[in-house]
């Protein structure tokens, strides 16, 4: 078949917009246009417009376009070619002609949807007599009203062999073996697929009726008993309640997945209409896909118990390779033991929704189930540990969402294993005051030579300078320059940038050597601040020269690296005892700020002694003996 330009032209033009919106939309008139409130999200006051002169919708507040195919398919989540088939039989146009292929089996399908219709409304109808009186009581008992019982057009299979066969007898057993509600054995008569259950009718997108969940009534086994696939079925691309959920989740801007049938009715009953199931089986990539059609991010609510939880990461599994930009997962972890029906029966629908303004992102769901799934006491455990995290990382399609897993994935694993915080600047000035402990974070304008982090940044750019000359310097410090990085980085500038490229690429590579790191430096856009830092004549330190005795070079960068640590600790415990003196002038405050003061000096005598010790040499002559 072939939608040529010119019919769906035609087609649009047959069709009143206004009238099609209207079937879901309340629309008043507005000059030449009539207006409403938006059913692609939430808004009290109306700014979606639908102009029938130029045959389309606008919305105004969340920027939704299109006309009455494209409602079609993103208001009532419609495959594009239904969409244009619903509209050309309301419109009266004829449909282009099929190959004799494609109209032989739309023609058979049409017929099997008249079987199926034929079959629920028997069903139905078994359920509103005498015989129905156990599934009515099964539904009273789950909460389940009448109204609900009726949309959702649930039904009874009485628990005979041969009853739906005889009701249905002149439709024949072919199409009733073929839809999936006869069962056909070699040498024997087809008898009932479904006996003495509740049924659930499955719909496609266009709320047509192709499948049935049924439920037994009572003890036995299976407790649900699913349609096979059939010519109008196939159970891995089909989303229980999608047809009803995929506009309702238009509006409310997400969808919820669910385990079971009976999740799905129990919150809609509550409220909550935006939510699907699948069909007993962990969710599939067809389904995912129909998911993120319908919201950019679904959120899976299974069940609390083991079994759900382990569905719950398989499909968070299923799902990595097919992530794209603004396209993921969000999990809600349900009460042990419990499941949607059982939480809004007992609790409400506000306590699902505590739940779901809590999500966890997929990320974060992928990285807790890794750390939790092995001890991780050895160096070989937590190995492990980062080659499943780069393994799901890679598994990942799209290039940009690919990497920026990679890099939250390697920014958790090294804060998780951080060495614990290095302690305060402590030092007993007065044996009757004790030890004393100095705040965390700058305090005051007596710290102004340093930055916001705390750090000195022309030490810890001649610091960073002796690092790229030294790369091999960078392990033995790790710990403390893992503090110093996650400072620096806070300012947010070149240098906070620099200083984590530097770190991270020294700990991947301990082979690498200063050529080494500018350059992969130089293709990470750091070529301009790290040449500018390798400038020999513009610090004064052996280990930010070129050449020169190395072990003197490694020993003054040692000495460099705990001067720009001690300073920040000094300067805090500084301004906190000069205010401490300032509120109440005492023996102690005083000994202890004199004693501050003796500190800096102390170590402002060491770095000076750095430079002096470095020109002296050059002056001598021994620079690069």
């Amino acid at each position: 078949m072939t939608l040529t330009p010119a019919f769906l032209d035609e087609l649009r033009a047959r069709t009143s917009l206004s009238a099609l919106v209207q079937k879901t939309v309340k629309l008043q008139r507005a000059g030449r246009e009539m207006r409403g409130c938006c059913p692609f999200h939430n808004e009290k006051t109306p700014s979606f417009y639908v102009n029938d002169d130029k045959g389309f919708y606008h919305c105004f507040g969340c920027s939704a376009h299109g006309d009455a195919i494209k409602w079609m398919t993103d208001q009532r989540g419609l495959p594009f070619i239904d969409a244009v088939k619903e509209l050309a039989a309301a419109a009266g146009l004829d449909m282009p002609e099929q190959d004799r292929r494609s109209a032989e089996k739309a023609e058979r399908a049409k017929g099997l949807h008249d079987v199926t219709h034929a079959a629920n409304d028997w069903f139905e109808a078994q359920l509103a007599g005498l015989d129905g009186a156990a599934v009515q009581a099964l539904l009273r008992k789950r909460g389940v009203s009448e109204a609900t019982a009726r949309t959702f057009n649930l039904g009874f299979a009485p628990d005979s062999r041969a009853k739906l066969r005889t009701a249905l007898k002149t439709i024949g057993d072919g199409p009733l073996i073929e839809t999936g509600l006869l069962i056909q054995v070699e040498g024997k008569e087809p008898y009932d697929r479904f006996r003495g259950r509740l049924t659930i009718p499955i719909r496609d997108p266009r709320g047509r009726v192709i499948a049935w969940g049924a439920r037994i009534i009572g003890e036995g086994e299976p407790k649900y008993l699913n349609s096979p696939d059939t010519p109008l079925f196939d159970k891995g691309r089909t989303l229980y309640n999608l047809d009803r959920a995929a506009p309702a989740a238009r509006k409310a801007g997400r969808v919820l997945v669910v385990e079971g049938y009976m999740d799905v009715i129990a919150l809609a009953q509550a409220g909550i209409a935006e939510v699907v199931a699948p069909l007993g089986t962990a969710l599939t990539e067809h389904q995912l896909e129909r998911l993120w059609r319908v919201a950019p991010v679904p959120t899976l609510c299974f069940d609390g118990d083991a079994a759900g939880q382990k569905a719950s990461l398989r499909a968070a599994h299923r799902a990595v390779p097919l992530l794209a930009p603004g396209r993921s997962l969000r999990f809600v972890t349900l009460p042990d033991g419990q499941d949607p029906d059982d939480l809004v029966r007992a609790r409400g629908a506000s306590a699902l929704e505590a739940l779901l303004a809590q999500a966890e992102p997929l990320v974060d769901r992928l990285w807790t189930t890794e750390l939790a799934a092995e001890p991780l006491d050895t160096p070989e455990q937590r190995a492990g540990l980062k080659r499943r995290l780069a393994d799901l990382a890679t598994g990942i399609a799209d290039g940009a969402v690919r990497t920026e897993y990679q890099s939250e994935f390697r920014r958790r694993f090294d804060a998780h294993f951080a060495p614990a915080p290095r302690k305060p600047f402590v030092r007993s000035f007065d044996r009757r005051a004790g030890p004393y402990k100095p705040p965390i974070l700058p305090v005051s304008a007596d710290a102004k030579a340093v930055n916001a982090t705390g750090i000195d940044r022309v030490l810890a750019k001649a610091v960073l300078a002796g690092l790229i000359r030294h790369p091999a310097e960078i392990a033995h410090h790790y710990e403390i320059l893992r503090s110093l990085r996650m400072a620096a980085g806070d300012s947010g500038g070149a240098l906070g940038r620099l200083f984590e490229a530097v770190v991270d690429l020294a700990v991947e590579d301990g082979t690498l050597d200063s050529a080494g790191l500018v350059t992969i430096l130089a293709k990470s856009g750091f070529e301009a601040v790290a040449t500018d830092l390798l400038r020999a004549d513009t610090m004064p330190y052996s280990f930010t020269q070129a050449g020169g005795d190395t072990a003197r070079a490694h020993a003054d960068l040692d000495e460099a690296i705990a001067i720009l640590v001690a300073r920040p600790e000094v300067d805090d415990a500084l301004a906190d005892a000069t205010a401490a003196m300032q509120a109440r002038f005492t023996d102690e405050a005083f000994e202890r700020q004199v004693a501050l003061v003796r500190e800096k000096a102390a170590l402002e005598r060491r770095l000076a002694n750095l430079c002096q010790a470095n020109e002296d040499a050059r002056h001598f002559g021994f620079e690069g003996d």
